[in-house]
C-alpha cells in the first residue's frame, strides 16, 4: 500500500518529461517503475491501466487518474 506521498514520488519518476502526464511509453521505459503500479493498482499492463483509467482519453494518465487506480484497488493509505 502506498501513501499518497509515496504515489505522487512514483508519478514525478514516471513523468520524465515533466508534463504532468505518464505516457504509454514512460511506462514501458520504466518496467520497475510499472511493476510498482501494477502491483498498487491490479492491473497487469500499462494499456490496461489507460484503457481503465485514462478518464479525458488523451492516451496518458495524470496523477488523479493514478490515484484513482490506486484508491479503486484500495492500496492507498
Amino acid at each position: 500500500m502506498a501513501t499518497e506521498q509515496e504515489l505522487q514520488s512514483l508519478f514525478n519518476k514516471l513523468d520524465t518529461d515533466l508534463d504532468g502526464k505518464i505516457s504509454i511509453n514512460d511506462l514501458f521505459l520504466s518496467p520497475g517503475l510499472s511493476t510498482i503500479i501494477s502491483s498498487e493498482t491490479n492491473i497487469s499492463t500499462p494499456q490496461e491501466l489507460l484503457v481503465n483509467y485514462d478518464s479525458d482519453s488523451d492516451g496518458s494518465i495524470t496523477f488523479e487518474e493514478l490515484k484513482s487506480a490506486v484508491e479503486k484497488a484500495d492500496n492507498l493509505t
